[in-house]
This record gives structure tokens, sequence and C-alpha cells, in this order.
């Protein structure tokens, strides 16, 4: 896309490229559950990983991720996207409002619902701090969308020898997170619960609740957590690390840092 720059004095005009952005409607045994606004591509993980994060397959495992199960793909654009249980998980019941590409958790009937379904995570080693200081570093080098384009988020799995696992990117946060469970779910690898997860910008409460589902007993964020994430973290024995820069690490959770 064209654009006209502006910089010292100079104008400029020249080609500019874009993140896209489109509508993702997800299909949970051929019942609609939301329709997300996300950056095209990994969309069976992102579709798993929302279903996985939000309550919806119960346990149950996934037998099958398709492109629209009730016609064409072409003619949805690839934007309908069937998981399928074999008809095990419960009816899942649909959110009233899309989803943004900001806010993960439009339309949900309480939050506190979502989180009274997940129990605490059992006690684990806390990540060296050194380690959690580092991830930023090392993941940004893995952003190429954001290298390009400037405007998505990152998220990723990381293990306790900060090898980087998977780097996933969207225009949405929660997209980007839910990228990364959906992955590790198709590969057989959740609970997360030796793995930390990586945000690139802040820790909301949704951000934390999906960490919480997937298992992930660590989490960092580049920028600052909201409160109620923060109370999230310690009630779900989550360890929380915010404003992750240079060298300077904020640990929101647990309370006490032994």
């Amino acid at each position: 896309m064209l654009t006209t720059t502006f910089e010292a004095g100079e104008r400029s005009r020249g080609p500019d490229e874009l993140i896209v952005e489109e509508p993702m409607s997800i299909r949970l045994d051929d019942t609609l559950v939301a329709t997300t606004m996300r950056t095209p591509g990994h969309d069976f993980e992102l579709a798993v990983g929302f279903c996985l994060t939000d309550g919806l397959l119960a346990g149950e495992p996934v037998v099958q991720c398709r492109y629209c199960g009730t016609g064409s793909a072409v003619e949805s654009g690839f934007n309908i996207v069937s998981v399928d249980t074999g008809g095990r998980a419960p009816t899942p019941t649909p959110r009233l409002n899309p989803t943004t590409s900001s806010c993960g958790l439009c339309g949900s009937a309480s939050l506190d619902e979502l989180a009274d379904r997940l129990e605490p995570l059992p006690p684990s080693d806390p990540f060296a701090v050194e380690l959690l200081a580092a991830m930023p570093e090392r993941v940004r080098s893995q952003q190429g969308l954001f290298d390009v384009t400037g405007a998505v988020h990152a998220a990723a799995a990381f293990d306790r020898d900060g090898t980087v696992l998977h780097v996933r990117e969207d225009v949405g946060r929660h997209n980007a997170v839910d990228k990364v469970v959906g992955r590790l779910l198709l590969d057989g690898a959740l609970p997360a619960d030796d793995l930390g997860l990586y945000v690139s910008g802040r820790a909301s409460f949704e951000l934390v609740q999906k960490a919480w589902a997937a298992g992930f007993t660590n989490m960092v964020a580049v920028s600052a957590p909201t409160s109620l994430a923060v109370a999230t973290a310690r009630r779900a024995n989550l360890v929380l690390a915010g404003f992750v820069r240079g060298s300077r690490v904020n640990i929101y959770a647990p309370e006490r840092v032994p």
C-alpha cells in the first residue's frame, strides 16, 4: 500500500507493508462459538487453542480440524474453522458478541466463571529470574511480522533452558497466545507444566487465564500486568513477571518470592 512519509522536513511517497486483519469464525462440533478478528495464519492452532482456553473442550480430545465444515473453504475465504471432538465436548454456549483483536473476553458472561473452572496449578520450581529477563530479546529476533509491519503482538512458549519452542504473531494478543496453546495441544504437549509463556505486551486477566488453562507455570510480559491479572496469577499459583526490560524484572506473583 502506498503511503506519504514526512521525515526531517522531507516528504516522500512509497510502499508500506500493512498487517492483514480478517474475521474468523470458530465452530465446535458444528456449533458457532465465536468470531474473532485475527491475522490469517496458524488458523487451526488459533481455533483449537481458543476452544481449550475458553473451557469448551472440557478435557475431550480434538479429532479433526478443518476449514468450513459446512461448505467450500474457498467460498468462505478460509475464514471459518471447524473443530471436531466427535460430539464428545459439551454443547457450547456461543459468545454474545464478536471478539475484537484487542479484547479476548468481549461477550463472556462472567470473568469469575472462567476462573472458577480451573484448579490451582500444582507447586513447581520457578524459572531463574535471569532466564525470564532474557526472554524478550530471545523472542524479538523471531518476530518477523513485527519487523515488517510493526503492528502485531507476539506470544511464545519456552523451556527451562531458555529455548524458544514456538513463536506466534497476531494483531490480537489473545490470538497469539491461543495459537501457541493450540500448537502445544495438537502436539500432545499440554499441560505445559514445565514451560513458560512470553507475551510481548501487557499481562491482562485474559492472558493469565489462558496461561492457567494451558498449565503454564511461569509467564513473562514486557509491559505491566493489571491488578486482576496479578490476583488471578496468585490464585493460580502462576509465577507472573512483568516490566521485563533489560536486566529489570518485576515479580508480581506469587505474593512473596522465596
